[in-house]
């Protein structure tokens, strides 16, 4: 099992720093409403800009600090609950903003991946 753990770990890791580091000005099929880009799909779940940054500074974090679990143990619950906040609070403003169900798949995963992490 903790091979299993390492490797969701590593993938949540990475697709989240993918989003917020190389993604956030580019249209996904996941975004929320009609939105383009992350400042677009924040204004459609009603929040201030301001917040986006808050997010994004803690989702990178969060991220940073389960790859470093990989190393340091300690690390990876709190940061697997943490982005499980983030991403349960993801998929409430796609259902918030009306979304097709399918729009939260990519939360939806990765929020069962850190209740794995966070489990183990």
């Amino acid at each position: 099992m903790s091979t299993l753990v390492t490797v969701a770990q590593v993938v949540v890791a990475l697709v989240i720093l993918n989003v917020w580091l190389m993604r956030p000005q580019k249209a996904t099929a996941w975004r929320g409403g009609s939105a383009a880009t992350m400042p677009e799909e924040f204004a459609v779940y009603g929040l201030p800009r301001w917040l986006m940054f808050a997010v994004g500074a803690l989702k990178l974090t969060l991220a940073a600090l389960l790859i470093a679990g990989v190393w340091v143990p300690r690390f990876t619950q709190p940061a697997a609950l943490g982005l499980g906040a983030l991403l349960l609070a993801a998929v409430i403003m796609h259902v918030k903003a009306g979304d097709p169900p399918r729009k939260s798949l990519p939360a939806l995963t990765l929020l069962a991946l850190c209740a794995l992490i966070a489990a183990s």
